[in-house]
């Protein structure tokens, strides 16, 4: 499902259950209680050495309200917004529902499975908008803070609003991840985070944006009409999330010792071709030596071994067909029965 295994860190349990005995539990502002907006700017200061305003962030239900009100707020019908392809499905599926052209832009090993601006500049036809997510679902792939600046002066200087998706910041195995905020580039980029993947808080529904400030009155409008106001209980438990780094990051240990399992076994069980897992919990698969149809494959292994894996028809209109994505979230114990299963059915 591509959500963390085990429950929230223990704090921020423990302070949920505080607030239930202490607190009212009534609406909070539209954008989020001021302790928490606080508490994020001060994340950004510490985790990136970047100065990013509270009255600049918005808390949202999840990252994927975040996403629905930067699109609503930024964008119009017939805009046109460049997404990568494979991508996260939601990207698509919301800029339909809201009558803007989703322009899905193929990408793969030669550019890292990331949009950039030689790719970006040879589109046809104009743009209002760029999506990018680094770390990426489904190919785990990260853009290095150049190529995020890059991205930024070209958007900028096109008049192109860039959305960054950041909510796999956290989980990287190498190097960190870059973040847009902050950057001089990035006046006018939109920036969308969850405490859903790295901080663990999937059910707790709660993410939050950086929004510029030719944004900032129009989000805030449609967050009053659209949601009333994030969750209060996930808003008052997340403010102790930041102190959890080291249980946080035992679990991102864990998630790199089941991707090295998975990596080291795949090979033999016919999955050779991934994508650069450099950060997230997924592995992307070529497996067109494989399959036409990824879906059939999937629905295969399912039945057969009891091994779940997501077609590529979900993430790729193009050669989804072909591919296939491993989640890596759960136990290190799961990682080698799956590999187990899997080679033992490849070599049937």
């Amino acid at each position: 499902m591509g959500q963390p295994s085990g429950q929230a860190p223990e704090r921020v349990r423990a302070a949920a259950a505080r607030a239930l005995k202490a607190e009212p539990l009534g609406y909070t502002l539209a954008l989020g209680t001021d302790r928490l907006r606080q508490r994020i700017a001060t994340h950004y200061a510490t985790a990136y050495g970047v100065r990013v305003p509270a009255e600049r962030i918005c808390v949202t239900t999840g990252s994927s309200a975040g996403f629905l009100l930067s699109v609503l707020a930024a964008f119009g019908p017939g805009d046109r917004v460049a997404v990568a392809a494979p991508g996260y499905p939601a990207y698509r599926n919301i800029l339909k529902a809201l009558d803007i052209e989703c322009v899905a832009v193929p990408v793969g090993v030669d550019s890292r499975w990331q949009l950039s601006v030689e790719v970006l500049a040879r589109l046809e036809g104009r743009l209002d908008g760029v999506v990018v997510a680094s770390p990426s679902n489904p190919t785990g792939s990260m853009l290095a803070a150049h190529e995020v600046a890059e991205l930024a002066t070209w958007c900028e200087l096109h008049g192109i609003r860039l959305i960054s998706d950041e909510i796999y910041h956290g989980i990287t195995f190498g190097r960190p991840a870059a973040t847009a905020a902050g950057m001089a580039a990035a006046e006018h980029a939109v920036i969308i985070n969850s405490f859903s993947k790295y901080y663990a808080m999937t059910g707790w529904r709660l993410g939050w944006m950086v929004v510029p400030d030719d944004l900032a009155r129009a989000v805030e409008c449609l967050a009053q009409n659209l949601f009333i106001s994030p969750p209060t209980l996930s808003q008052l438990a997340a403010e102790a999330v930041f102190d959890c780094i080291e249980e946080l990051d035992a679990r991102v240990a864990g998630y790199r010792r089941n991707r090295d399992i998975l990596l080291n076994e795949l090979p033999a069980a016919g999955f050779g071709r991934l994508a650069p897992s450099d950060g997230a919990f997924y592995l992307y698969a070529d497996v067109s030596d494989l399959t036409s149809d990824s879906r059939e494959l999937c629905a295969r292994m399912l039945a057969e071994i009891g091994v779940a894996a997501t077609p590529g028809v979900d993430f790729d209109p193009f050669e989804g067909a072909r591919t296939l994505r491993f989640s890596y979230a759960g136990s290190e114990a799961d990682m080698v029965e799956a590999a187990r299963r899997l080679k033992a059915w490849r070599l049937r």
